[in-house]
């Protein structure tokens, strides 16, 4: 007879049941369950169980609510940026809805960036984009657009432009489109010959910001980012 796994494991393990089912939709918003019917369900401890809840709580795809349980919220209240949502809902039947409008957000925040990049970023950042694009350019030439190692250099590419921007809040996206930009190519969603253009206007971004020209960067990554929502379109 098996031992029964320790409760640490059993935790994870039911946030990543439960995770997937709700942002998949299988569990629909609105739904009321109690913590007694997912411990008879899961074969979970009443621990395990409070410890899951917690995590979707602060993840915001549940609320307690006294006298009447545990219920699915809305998807617009949900932690909707945190990688582990991003991961669910990428796993379940709304993938495209999800990579269209986390592609409008970039659309929203990245030329902006740019152009702040063409006005703050240090000598260091605006050589290393130049370097990046470059190297993208490379890869894609290649047809390697959705190889390890072009992920690796896209996801440093638009880490540092968020970061060379200044603005705080815009770092703060580094994460959600990294796991976006990795969430598309380790689901096969990453063309291997990336659309034309694309790597072009990467460069042109990079170079622009390397010369300090704030009009021509913000115009060549709106130029990227159009690019990028017209694969997402057609995925």
């Amino acid at each position: 007879m098996p031992l029964p796994l320790p409760d640490k494991a059993s935790h994870a393990h039911l946030v990543e049941v439960l995770g997937r089912r709700i942002a998949g939709g299988d569990i629909p918003q609105g739904t009321v369950m109690t913590a007694a019917t997912l411990e008879r369900e899961h074969g979970a401890s009443r621990t395990v169980v409070r410890e899951a809840v917690r995590v979707l709580e602060a993840h915001g795809l549940l609320s307690s609510k006294r006298r009447v349980g545990l219920i699915v919220r809305p998807r617009g209240e949900w932690d909707s940026l945190d990688a582990r949502v991003i991961q669910w809902t990428l796993d379940g039947p709304r993938r495209r809805d999800l990579l269209v409008e986390l592609t409008q957000l970039r659309v929203a925040v990245e030329p902006v960036a740019a152009r702040l990049a063409a006005e703050h970023a240090t000598e260091t950042q605006r050589a290393e984009l130049v370097r990046l694009a470059t190297e993208l350019s490379d890869h894609g030439a290649r047809g390697e657009g959705d190889s390890d190692a072009y992920l690796a250099i896209d996801i440093a590419y638009h880490a540092l432009l968020l970061e060379a921007s200044g603005n705080a809040l815009f770092h703060q996206l580094v994460g959600p489109i990294s796991e976006i930009l990795r969430g598309r190519s380790t689901r096969g969603l990453t063309p291997r010959i990336p659309r034309v253009g694309t790597l072009e206007a990467h460069l042109a971004t990079a170079r622009a910001i390397a010369a300090a020209d704030e009009v021509a960067a913000e115009t060549a990554a709106r130029e990227h980012l159009t690019l990028v929502s017209g694969e997402v379109r057609d995925l």
